[in-house]
């Protein structure tokens, strides 16, 4: 599921900004990006995702702002710089190469110059630490409001498919006087009317039209779209759950087709399959 959320806290010095996104993903694939003074909290942060963000590709980044006056200065080793520019002058002579550069090159050496550790307190972490939680708040309230709009679709699309089925109901009593005419049509046309023995006739009716009868599939696709909309009430995770139920009634959208036999119910079954297929497109969106 997608979401985002910022917050930002200025102590005046510095300013820290929290940003949290996230993307589509059936598993937590999360992603920090700190600066080096927080690098020790970072086991911390990705603790705190884990129990409250349970699933999508999630990108945690914290920025530190300075003001001029708070920008740390570096550092050079007078003592070390001497040290390095005395040896790189002999060994100049020593060989008759210009000693233009020297300065360079000994500020280049190692720990000549120095960069100041930088720190955060604990009062100082604590406030930035805050921030993380109201934009991780802003974070779950963008997915809770995308959420909603998800709900209202699927439960539209859960009702399209049972008032197709509602439909399918209506069509399915013409069936059979149908069958009956075109069976009789071919017989007619195949052998003389007079051959036909109707006892036998009706025994082979009832039995093909029993292999085309669609009540079971109507029943249990009526029941699966109802455990559905059951289901989205709940305030757990039921995104898998959900999908594993789409399955359940895309069996039963196919098996009811396989069976009607006839073009009116055909369109509405193609129609449910329509609508199905959006609503497990939606459901990746689900967590």
């Amino acid at each position: 599921m997608t979401g985002y959320g910022i917050a930002s806290f200025d102590s005046g010095s510095t300013k820290y900004t929290v940003e949290i996104k996230s993307l589509n993903s059936k598993f937590l694939e999360l992603s920090l990006r700190l600066p080096k003074l927080f690098s020790d909290k970072e086991f911390q942060l990705r603790n705190d995702c884990s129990k409250q963000i349970d699933r999508g590709k999630v990108n945690l980044s914290i920025n530190v702002e300075q003001s001029g006056s708070a920008v740390r200065a570096a550092g050079i080793d007078n003592d070390l710089l001497k040290h390095y520019y005395n040896q790189l002058k002999n060994v100049s002579a020593e060989l008759g190469e210009p000693s233009g550069n020297l300065l360079q090159l000994a500020l280049g050496l190692p720990e000549v110059v120095k960069y100041n550790e930088e720190t955060v307190s604990e009062d100082e972490w604590k406030q930035v630490e805050k921030t993380f939680q109201q934009a991780l708040a802003a974070f779950q309230k963008f997915r809770q409001d995308e959420g909603d709009v998800l709900e209202k679709d699927v439960r539209y699309r859960i009702e399209v498919i049972l008032n197709n089925l509602k439909a399918v109901e209506v069509e399915e009593p013409k069936r059979v006087p149908l069958i009956r005419e075109r069976l009789n049509q071919f017989l007619n046309d195949a052998v003389a009317r007079e051959a036909i023995d109707q006892n036998r006739f009706e025994q082979e009716l009832i039995y093909y039209i029993d292999k085309l009868d669609i009540t079971e599939e109507k029943i249990r696709l009526k029941t699966h779209c109802e455990y559905f909309l059951e289901t989205l009430k709940n305030q757990d995770a039921n995104g898998k759950k959900l999908g594993f139920i789409t399955q359940e009634i895309g069996r039963e959208i196919n098996t009811l087709g396989s069976k009607a036999n006839d073009a009116a119910i055909q369109k509405l079954v193609v129609g449910m399959k329509e609508e199905l297929e959006k609503i497990k497109e939606q459901l990746l969106n689900v967590l």
